[in-house]
């Protein structure tokens, strides 16, 4: 039988989609404000990095991956424009519902997707940009949703992995209080969910490391792969192409 990690735990492969869907069902209400309070705001600078970074322009098409609450979404609205095309897609129905209609809300409606970036239901060479922010650590086979990613991308096209990463060596120490005693119990005070919070932690330490996740996205066919950290690399942007 075939194991993999859910936080610091080894379970069976095939719990762990389960086990990840369990996790955002619980959090999705409270997911932005729980955001903000973790990062002091930060990921809204994280985000618009990572769009930049993209390089994404007028008229172009893109694949927003486990996208949830549309934050990367709608910044990549006001860079595509009209003529422009974004899927708003995610694996857990919970987090999407709440992305699709925030869109709405702003009088904004984009194609909408539930489905697994292991197996995404979009044709080859056909995005000029797939992003996934704060997802790919929960997924079961990185490899394959590289893979995949890397498949829907056109030639010339870029991805762009934003993710929490291993973070500035002086600061580990404060990091690891933060994570393991602030977050549990901010997420039972804001979210009544200190086990989610206290999975996340554990899911950023078992996340490959910068390097690590560039030899990755390497081995699944990006080129001139490369990386940025930010705030004291307590996040990570890789960014790769398609030739």
């Amino acid at each position: 039988m075939k194991t993999t990690h859910f936080g610091f735990n080894t379970i069976p492969e095939a719990e762990k989609a389960r086990k990840v869907a369990g996790v955002f069902d619980s959090v999705a209400e409270r997911y932005n404000l729980m955001n903000d309070l973790m990062s002091g705001g930060m990921h809204r600078l994280w985000k618009r990095f990572a769009v930049q970074a993209s390089g994404v322009g007028k008229g172009d098409r893109v694949l927003d991956i486990a996208g949830g609450t549309a934050d990367l979404s709608t910044l990549f609205l006001e860079r595509v424009g009209s003529g422009g095309e974004i899927w708003l897609t995610d694996i857990n129905n919970s987090m999407l519902t709440i992305g699709r209609d925030r869109l709405l809300d702003q009088g904004v409606g984009v194609p909408v997707a539930q489905c697994d970036a292991e197996k995404l239901p979009f044709p080859d060479n056909y995005f000029d940009c797939a992003n996934v922010a704060f997802g790919l650590r929960n997924m079961t086979h990185k490899d394959a949703a590289l893979r995949e990613m890397l498949r829907v991308l056109r030639p010339g096209g870029c991805v762009v992995v934003l993710e929490f990463s291993a973070v500035w060596k002086p600061l580990r120490r404060f990091y690891d209080t933060y994570s393991f005693k602030v977050l549990p119990a901010m997420g039972k005070l804001v979210a009544s969910d200190p086990d989610s919070y206290r999975y996340l932690a554990e899911s950023i330490r078992m996340h490959p490391s910068q390097e690590e996740l560039k030899r990755m996205m390497e081995d699944a066919g990006f080129e001139r792969v490369q990386y940025f950290n930010l705030s004291a690399s307590v996040v990570a942007l890789h960014r790769g192409y398609k030739f």
